[in-house]
């Protein structure tokens, strides 16, 4: 599995190196790659990066202060954002907090250099391997052998790479204006999925009998259920006369005299009379 470390910047740069080698000590299964190590001489180095980013499986973009809004780490993460779902694109906060970061960065996982949040990050990357990941039970015990190394290792190279550039907080107004805009996006949305919710669905077409007298027949073709049961749950239901008493008839055969009528209306003889 190819895990793509982006980086911009000199510190960017030293802790993608750093992050490279401790996800694959963790995660021997695991092929990290770093454009500072893995282009080959003389290749050109915009269509090897185009390359890996295709064939990539996971994506970090490792983000500073004085990164997170150059145009390379936008690149780059928008092509990895392409190319797989947000769950598997992160960004590692080096010496920022979520707070810092605007959109469209801002919609990704945030990953920052803790032992819980790293853990996150080593658990999600472990369930890409697919059959060569690792059992948690071992997964825990080889992160909790490396984490004390990446934990100086990161603080070292914080000491050895000032930020070049200082960097004014993000303001109140800026954060406002990015939790404006998402309220209203996510009220766009609501008012949508209600509107869709209000239009009514089509009506159900039944083939065939209707379920009521499929109902009857059942009943009917039950000896245990009585008539007079039969009779009650047609008119419930309210399957025609006509119909329960034609059921009746083939499958009890007997004529129901709730329902028959006299089938000879004429006047009456004297013999009917006596």
């Amino acid at each position: 599995m190819k895990v793509f470390v982006s980086w911009s910047g000199q510190r960017s740069k030293a802790v993608a190196e750093l992050l490279s080698d401790w996800i694959k000590c963790v995660l021997q299964a695991s092929q990290p790659w770093i454009s500072t190590r893995d282009i080959d001489k003389g290749a050109i180095w915009f269509s090897e990066i185009s390359d890996q980013l295709r064939e990539t499986a996971a994506g970090i973009v490792c983000l500073t202060q004085e990164n997170k809004n150059k145009p390379w780490i936008l690149f780059e993460t928008g092509a990895l954002a392409k190319g797989l779902s947000t769950n598997r694109v992160c960004t590692f906060l080096i010496d920022l907090s979520p707070s810092d970061i605007e959109d469209p960065l801002a919609q990704f996982n945030h990953t920052s250099p803790e032992r819980s949040s790293m853990w996150g990050l080593i658990s999600s990357l472990n369930s890409c391997l697919e059959s060569a990941r690792l059992d948690e039970r071992i997964l825990k015990q080889v992160f909790d052998t490396y984490w004390p190394k990446f934990e100086s290792s990161f603080k070292e190279v914080l000491e050895a790479t000032p930020a070049e550039v200082d960097v004014a907080p993000r303001s109140g107004d800026s954060i406002l204006a990015e939790i404006l805009s998402n309220t209203r996006m996510l009220a766009g949305r609501v008012r949508e999925l209600e509107h869709r919710a209000s239009i009514p669905s089509d009506p159900v077409i039944e083939v065939g009998p209707p379920s009521s007298i499929l109902k009857i027949l059942a009943m009917a073709q039950t000896p245990e259920i009585t008539i007079a049961e039969i009779i009650n749950t047609a008119k419930i239901l309210g399957v025609p006369i006509s119909e329960v008493e034609s059921i009746l008839n083939k499958y009890r055969l007997i004529e129901t005299p709730l329902f028959s009528k006299r089938k000879h209306s004429g006047p009456r003889s004297e013999t009917d009379s006596k």
